[in-house]
């Protein structure tokens, strides 16, 4: 992920959302955005979907997507959001082409966001992670799903992986560190922290960053 912008330049941030995502994944990655454009009033978020209007979530919450697949606007960013939707999304056509035609642009998972992404060969060759214990029905820790299925990629236990600017974060609450670790390569680290900051998460991303790690490949 390159260029550190100046606050006050423009930067747009695509967050991909589906049926199934799971609220946390939304909810923390705009949360995150929401407190930062308090400091940074260049910067703006999408809501992206195959189709715009009503997204049904994992708990049954109805969330707005802004724009369609085919009239999304250009991001700096993409973050592909988890959930259990993902299932149904690593066979959608659509999706995997709106994935696949924004290579290499940036791009940024949430939790099981990486196997959507991973589906669409935007992984392919690249270190990664994922959330890393099966819940309820499922078989298999997506963690494993991701080292198993989807082109050639490897699949790490991590908070949060940056794979030449293909940043992938863990489990649903690191929808938070991850959309924080966005924002410090779109802007810088100074600006990063101060956000963590204000927020009050600068003790939780430090103390996940030293138990899970950074890695930067």
């Amino acid at each position: 992920m390159g260029i550190v912008k100046g606050p006050s330049e423009p930067s747009r941030i695509g967050i991909i959302v589906y049926d199934g995502v799971e609220p946390i994944d939304v909810g923390g990655t705009v949360g995150v955005i929401s407190m930062a454009q308090r400091i940074l009033p260049g910067l703006d978020y999408v809501l992206i979907a195959e189709r715009a209007g009503p997204i049904k979530l994992a708990s049954g919450l109805t969330v707005l997507a802004d724009t369609a697949f085919e009239q999304a606007p250009p991001c700096d960013t993409y973050i592909v959001t988890g959930g259990p939707g993902w299932r149904d999304q690593v066979s959608n056509p659509a999706m995997l082409t709106f994935l696949a035609k924004h290579q290499p642009t940036r791009m940024a998972s949430v939790c099981t966001g990486a196997l959507i992404l991973a589906a669409s060969g935007q992984l392919a060759d690249k270190t990664a992670t994922t959330r890393r214990r099966a819940v309820g029905t499922e078989a298999d820790p997506p963690i494993d799903l991701l080292a198993t299925r989807h082109r050639a990629h490897r699949a790490t236990p991590a908070a949060i992986v940056d794979d030449n600017g293909t940043v992938t974060s863990g489990g649903v609450s690191l929808a938070i560190d991850g959309t924080l670790y966005v924002l410090g390569k779109l802007y810088g680290d100074d600006v990063r922290d101060e956000i963590t900051s204000i927020i009050e998460y600068d003790r939780a991303f430090a103390a996940n960053r030293d138990a899970l790690g950074h890695i930067a490949v």
